[in-house]
């Protein structure tokens, strides 16, 4: 019977991106379960341990609040997504948010833009109203990026 690779918590930490720190806090706050223990004391992770960092990595890149990615935690990675529609209108609401952020930084990138175009850095920030006049259309291909499929307007 072949046995399932184990990691040390520098190993995993090498793989994964996250310190080791962050993964002894996670098990803390049971983002991830405890990990097994060498005779040693040492902790051991397995792959299984690796995906679930792996998907807290890419949930906290999102902004993700982590009390808000354990849900995530509770599905198999093969799921159907219909079968969670709480967990889709989550991420589709975690999404509205992010883009509204995208929208305020490109107001400041336009005020910088403007500021350096006239070479006057002293005036006001432009209002929502003025910088939405101001907007330029998202692209299909810019949409895609938060679509996840590469097509533009599918969620």
């Amino acid at each position: 019977m072949k046995t399932e690779p184990a990691f040390t918590i520098k190993q995993t930490a090498d793989q994964t991106g996250i310190s080791e720190d962050t993964i002894r806090f996670y098990e803390k706050i049971a983002l991830l379960p405890r990990a097994e223990r060498r005779d040693n004391g040492h902790r051991v992770y397995r792959e299984e341990d690796i995906r679930t960092l792996r998907l807290l990595a890419c949930l906290k890149k999102t902004g993700m609040p982590l009390e808000e990615m354990r849900p995530f935690l509770t599905v198999s990675a093969d799921a159907d997504p219909a079968d969670y529609p709480e967990l889709v209108e989550q991420l589709r609401s975690h999404r509205e948010n992010i883009v509204s952020q995208i929208a305020s930084l490109q107001q400041v990138v336009d005020f910088i833009d403007m500021k350096l175009e006239e070479g006057q850095y002293r005036g006001e920030c432009p209002s929502e109203e003025q910088a939405e006049a101001k907007k330029k259309p998202i692209s299909p291909m810019e949409m895609s990026h938060f679509t996840g499929s590469g097509k533009a307007g599918n969620s």
